[in-house]
């Protein structure tokens, strides 16, 4: 199984994770969608030239959400990551729609602001807290984000979350997202190591970008 892909991507993390998590051995193919050399290998296999992508015995799949469901379908034995049950498994999916069309949406948005040297305006501010607002009352209201235990909700929140890193948000407002992360990460193998990764990957990007993030 070969994933393209790079860390510094939240889509990519949360494909990594999930297949840490599964216990999934992926053959990565680090990936730069600003080299044109990278770009059309990518393109060859991918008409989106997008990362993640995913190659399986030929199989291809890309958009972080269908390559997830594809692995826990597959490899998850317990059934736990992407429940079964119809009730459970429809908040998993409201959860993973929430994610990629309002929290991700908005912080990505945040990103792409910071990235183009400009502060993000009131409206971009004000959709990001009602994201975050709607996060927290999720990750408080049940023991994680879409059941009673872990789940790809989990698993794509955190991406989300994770990416405020780029733009130092405060989080002091909202401790249940905190702990949720702190139960989350401490469920995922090698996490540590994992972020400590990321971080470095992170930093480096931006520095090359020649951002200010301070």
């Amino acid at each position: 199984m070969e994933l393209y892909s790079d860390i510094v991507s939240p889509p990519c993390q949360n494909v990594l994770l999930v297949a840490k998590k599964l216990g999934v051995t992926l053959n990565i193919k680090k990936t730069d969608v600003e080299d044109p050399v990278d770009v059309a290998a990518l393109t060859k296999i991918n008409p989106q030239h997008t990362i993640p992508t995913f190659v399986e015995d030929g199989h291809i799949i890309w958009e972080s959400y269908a390559i997830a469901i594809y692995l826990v379908e597959k490899y998850d034995k317990d059934g736990t990551l992407y429940p079964k049950d119809a009730k459970v498994r429809s908040v998993v999916n409201q959860r993973l729609f929430f994610d990629i069309g309002t929290l991700y949406k908005a912080v990505y948005a945040h990103i792409e602001t910071m990235l183009a040297g400009q502060q993000p305006s009131d409206d971009l501010k004000e959709k990001l807290k009602k994201a975050l607002d709607l996060a927290e009352k999720f990750v408080t209201e049940r023991p994680y984000a879409a059941a009673d235990h872990l789940t790809l909700a989990d698993i794509f929140m955190l991406g989300s979350v994770t990416a405020l890193g780029w733009l130092k948000y405060d989080l002091a407002a909202y401790s249940g997202i905190k702990n949720w992360v702190a139960k989350v990460t401490a469920e995922l193998p090698e996490y540590a190591e994992f972020h400590k990764e990321l971080t470095e990957a992170t930093n480096a990007y931006i520095a090359k970008s020649g951002v200010q993030t301070d």
